[in-house]
């Protein structure tokens, strides 16, 4: 198993990839939906619809109709795609006043216009990692960590470089560990169901991927460190002083809207939390930050971005996408969890019963039942960049003039649920990926900053750690189909994504 984890390629830097200007548009065909039109061809102009209102006033109704209005937060953006019938539209952001300077925003909101965020030769993404508001440094030890970082500023290629190293150089223990851990989970659950009938999958996911991430790649596991098991609780509520501008909680709208959303929390009020994590990857992460102080990075400023890179990119993720996964999964039915657990238990069997980089290859189906996961429900769902000049940004029918300084900003889900591009866009399909078809269709999967079939560089900002969250999200459909024909959920919502209860684990029969 050590020699194939040792093939994992998901850690290098790809070369720096050509920039595509003008925006390709997805043809209305239903038999190549995904195919573009001759890029000769100029769309007519029109003016960006829609109004920001009177200052202050406007957001603020923008506000509580993002948060509070009837269709939610799709239906927020869904309405003003009816009203003004089109896909690019202005319309305040959140938070507005009075955590954000100027929530006013060109909303892109349809496949063909989005990837005009990924090109940095057009768009600046200064401080713009949360959107029209950033988080104060106090945060993150007083650094502008790497997701606040434009890949033109200095400090960029050597700290993504460093997050290159930090996915690497474990790259070995990644797939035992994770065995390991997530071994222990499914025996946790199996407890619970048979204690009080259900399990709690969100509360076990949390204490497995930080267990996980700190064991595969720092060699150090958290819960026999001073941390012991309060890494979990003590990140998301870190995570959410600095993300509360954005969240709904389910408190009284008025005192929501005022606590959250109108304020910022004080950062004092989790700093003792902060330091007791700093200190643990201070320690945990030596090697690490050794090998940043090779690169010209201050050790204080490595363990604050290697802090972030695992507790709010890592883990963060992992808490959201893998509740995620399994409700999309535990929704599709026994049909599919049968087809599932055949290919994963025939591809072990065929690779000496070992989960292997080769066997995994060898799953296609679990591969595209994780992009379909990441289609249709993007862990992170919005994407912000500042025009760098005067531009034309292209939406499958019309050309739109943007001003240098505007704030472009996409909704990725309105991205990858575009029914130009996706047939049955709203309905979770774990094959749709399957093929030559579907293979075509990747380039539209969005989810890591930039398309699925593109490998991230030092020069863009596209998620250094893309190829291991897939891997991770795969060798969970492996773990789970290795041990169980199929499985129920209830599902719920939550501040961030989904609560997920499992309800029954049927044990592998054959």
């Amino acid at each position: 198993m050590a020699t194939a984890s040792a093939c994992i390629s998901f850690t290098s830097p790809a070369p720096a990839r050509g920039v595509v200007r003008r925006q390709t548009r997805a043809s209305a065909s239903a038999t190549d939906r995904q195919e573009v039109v001759s890029p000769k061809r100029r769309l007519p102009l029109r003016k960006v619809p829609g109004d920001y209102g009177p200052p202050v006033v406007g957001a603020i109704r923008d506000r509580y109709e993002y948060f509070y209005g009837p269709g939610g937060r799709d239906g927020f953006f869904a309405a003003r795609v009816r009203a003004h019938r089109s896909t690019v539209v202005r319309l305040n952001m959140p938070p507005g006043p009075f955590v954000a300077r100027d929530p006013r925003v060109v909303a892109l909101l349809d496949a063909a216009s989005f990837p005009v965020l990924f090109d940095t030769s057009l768009v600046d993404k200064t401080d713009l990692f949360t959107g029209t508001f950033m988080p104060s440094t106090d945060l993150t030890g007083g650094y502008r960590v790497l997701s606040y970082l434009d890949p033109s500023e200095p400090n960029h290629a050597p700290l993504k470089t460093l997050l290159f190293y930090l996915l690497s150089h474990r790259r070995q223990q990644v797939i035992p560990k994770f065995r390991e851990v997530y071994g222990d989970l499914f025996g946790l659950l199996e407890n619970d169901l048979a204690r009080v009938g259900k399990a709690d999958f969100g509360v076990h996911n949390d204490a497995a991927a930080f267990g996980f991430l700190c064991q595969g790649l720092l060699g150090r596991d958290p819960a026999k460190s001073a941390l012991g098991r309060d890494g979990p609780k003590l990140i998301t509520k870190w995570v959410l002083f600095q993300l509360s501008p954005l969240l709904s909680l389910g408190l009284p709208t008025l005192v929501e809207d005022t606590l959250l959303h109108s304020l910022r929390l004080p950062p004092a009020l989790v700093k003792k939390d902060y330091d007791r994590l700093a200190d643990f990857f201070r320690d945990a992460a030596k090697a690490v930050v050794d090998e940043g102080e090779r690169l010209g990075i201050a050790r204080e400023e490595a363990v604050h971005n290697i802090l972030f890179a695992l507790c709010f990119n890592s883990f963060g993720g992992m808490k959201i996408l893998i509740p995620t996964l399994v409700k999309w999964l535990g929704r599709a039915g026994a049909r599919v969890h049968g087809r599932l657990a055949t290919e994963v238990r025939g591809a072990v069997r065929d690779n000496g019963g070992e989960v292997t980089m080769k066997a995994l290859a060898e799953m296609p189906l679990v591969k595209s039942a994780v992009y379909e996961a990441l289609r249709i429900e993007p862990p992170v769902a919005m994407q912000y960049g500042r025009a760098k000049r005067d531009m034309v940004v292209e939406s499958h029918d019309y050309g739109y003039e943007v001003r240098e300084g505007e704030m472009l900003f996409g909704y990725q889900p309105m991205a990858t649920k575009d029914p130009r591009v996706f047939e049955r866009p709203e309905e979770y399909v774990p094959d749709r990926f399957l093929g030559e078809d579907g293979a075509r269709l990747l380039r539209h999967v969005v989810w890591s900053n930039g398309p699925e079939t593109a490998a991230p560089t030092l020069h863009d900002k596209q998620c250094a750690g893309k190829d291991f969250v897939v891997l991770v999200a795969r060798l969970l459909l492996v773990e789970l189909f290795l041990r169980y024909d199929s499985f129920d959920v209830e599902v719920g919502s939550s501040a961030l994504g989904s609560s997920v209860t499992v309800t029954s684990l049927k044990k592998a029969t054959f």
